[in-house]
């Protein structure tokens, strides 16, 4: 499916034992000549090889998904 994957960060999920997030940027995620994106997984147990969730951000909505997010910190 993905050509290839380059790993950003991993990051310590809070309020879990082993959990995790990891942010990733994915070449090509839905075949030859798909756009990359940048891919955020969620991982309740970090021995899976598989996120329970994740969501793909294409390049062009990073920022507006920054901005949501801090809005979001400073809501909480």
């Amino acid at each position: 499916m993905a050509d290839t994957i380059k790993e950003i960060a991993t990051i310590p999920l809070a309020s879990t034992e082993n959990g995790k997030i990891e942010v990733a940027v994915i070449d090509e995620p839905y075949g030859a000549g798909s756009a990359p994106v940048a891919s955020v997984g969620i991982f309740l147990d970090g021995s899976n090889d598989e996120p329970d969730w994740k969501v793909h951000i294409p390049k062009e909505n990073i920022s507006d998904v920054i901005s949501a997010l801090q809005k979001a910190a400073e809501a909480l």
